[in-house]
């Protein structure tokens, strides 16, 4: 195993930027070339024959992968709904180590056009019409906010030594770092707003910024997932917060559409629908059979997603939850990461590496495209306007980026570009 993430490394590495013509023309969609002093193989079919067979045989192949399958939905794959057009592999110069992640959230899109991306201790922007990559934020050293709020470290934070989380949206920018530090970067104003470190510096595993509609407002929220056990949610406009505790490590915590009721997982096999204003549990749920990591709400309030060390992900309806409305199978690992389109025509699951899944929600999830490369996935999302589907991958290595377009016609204007 370990002889494939070294050969994986070196692929990526000397791999080239690839556009949706030249894969029509038989070049492969990560610019890998076979069969070369770093690969002994000569296609990508005979190397993804090799690394599934490796990855299926590997310690995480135990009795509860096999009976969490066995309750998977059979779906039909080979649709099409996003087609591949171009890749990226030099996005950043610093490495990306995602290997000891569980949930893929260091790729954010706030346009078809803007995304957001961590390595090591900086963020950038990457424009994808243009190609352009700036830097946004690099924590190494001294940051310190130039915003004063309660609660705030104005003597600032320093030694975040690597990002473990982050958010992008509302025109915000919500890091966690390595030891629990926490800063939030408003994208429209110079400076930091708001620097903050729990006392128990635990690593923070996931950061969502959503609204919470209010009688006559929306009030912009962020809310944050640590290992100890907790969920923290911030008001944007304090920096004020409400702190729900748990008794195992949570993973991933979500907001409903209307900000709720909170999807809280983690450390347990059962997940648990919370009331977003008191922190009471509404109801547990069970289904999978691991530890959960991920997890996502449909735009319509009704269902959500969670994905699991289980290699499934499991649809829910929050008003029936005494058992899953469906259960949809991974290849070879962890549901790292959840994403629905705006519209909520589509759904995507990342494993943790080699694959990507698209269903088709208003066919019960029942039509399938997968997508399948060689790495880590580091990052998941579709662009707000459901157009454009971004999957960030690396593998010890700098990251890179695979975008698809939307299929709705033959012809793609980005085809056109020089």
């Amino acid at each position: 195993m370990d002889n494939d993430y070294e050969t994986i490394s070196f692929l990526i590495e000397d791999s080239e930027n690839t556009t949706a013509k030249e894969t029509r023309s038989g070049k492969d969609i990560q610019g890998i070339t076979w069969e070369t002093e770093t690969s002994n193989y000569r296609s990508r079919e005979t190397f993804r024959q090799h690394r599934s067979e490796s990855l299926l045989n590997g310690p995480e192949e135990h009795l509860s992968i096999k009976q969490a399958k066995q309750e998977c939905q059979s779906t039909v794959k080979g649709g099409e709904f996003y087609n591949f057009y171009q890749y990226n592999n030099c996005l950043m110069p610093t490495i990306q180590d995602w290997a000891l992640a569980d949930y893929a959230g260091r790729l954010w899109s706030t346009s078809k056009h803007d995304l957001y991306l961590s390595a090591g201790t900086q963020i950038c922007h990457w424009n994808a019409l243009t190609s352009t990559n700036t830097e946004i934020l690099d924590l190494e050293g001294h940051v310190a906010p130039s915003e004063e709020h309660p609660g705030a470290f104005m003597e600032g934070l320093t030694e975040t030594r690597r990002i473990d989380a982050m958010a992008v949206g509302h025109k915000l920018l919500i890091v966690g770092g390595n030891e629990g530090q926490l800063i939030c970067k408003h994208l429209d104003r110079p400076g930091i707003s708001f620097c903050f470190r729990s006392d128990d510096p635990r690593m923070i595993n996931a950061i969502e910024i959503y609204k919470c509609p209010t009688l006559t407002s929306e009030v912009i929220h962020f809310m944050v997932s640590y290992e100890e056990g907790s969920v923290r949610i911030f008001d944007v406009e304090t920096f004020q917060f409400s702190h729900f505790e748990f008794p195992w490590p949570v993973r991933h915590a979500s907001s409903s559409p209307d900000g709720r009721q909170l999807v809280v997982v983690g450390d347990k096999p059962e997940g648990t629908l919370v009331d977003s204003q008191t922190g009471l549990i509404i109801q547990y749920f069970g289904g999978h059979f691991g530890y959960s990591c991920s997890s996502a709400w449909h735009p319509d309030g009704h269902r959500f997603a969670t994905g699991n060390r289980d290699r499934t992900c499991r649809i829910w309806d929050a008003r029936n939850l005494s058992k899953s409305v469906f259960a949809l199978g991974g290849n070879v690992s962890t549901i790292s990461s959840i994403s629905f389109t705006s519209d909520g025509r589509f759904m995507a699951m990342s494993e943790k590496q080699d694959f990507v899944h698209v269903y088709d929600v208003g066919a019960d999830f029942k039509r399938e495209q997968e997508i399948n490369f060689f790495g880590y996935v580091s990052g998941l999302c579709f662009s707000p306007d459901t157009e454009y589907l971004f999957i960030s991958v690396s593998m010890f290595t700098f990251p890179t980026l695979l975008l698809y377009n939307r299929r709705r016609h033959e012809y793609y204007y980005l085809d056109s570009m020089p």
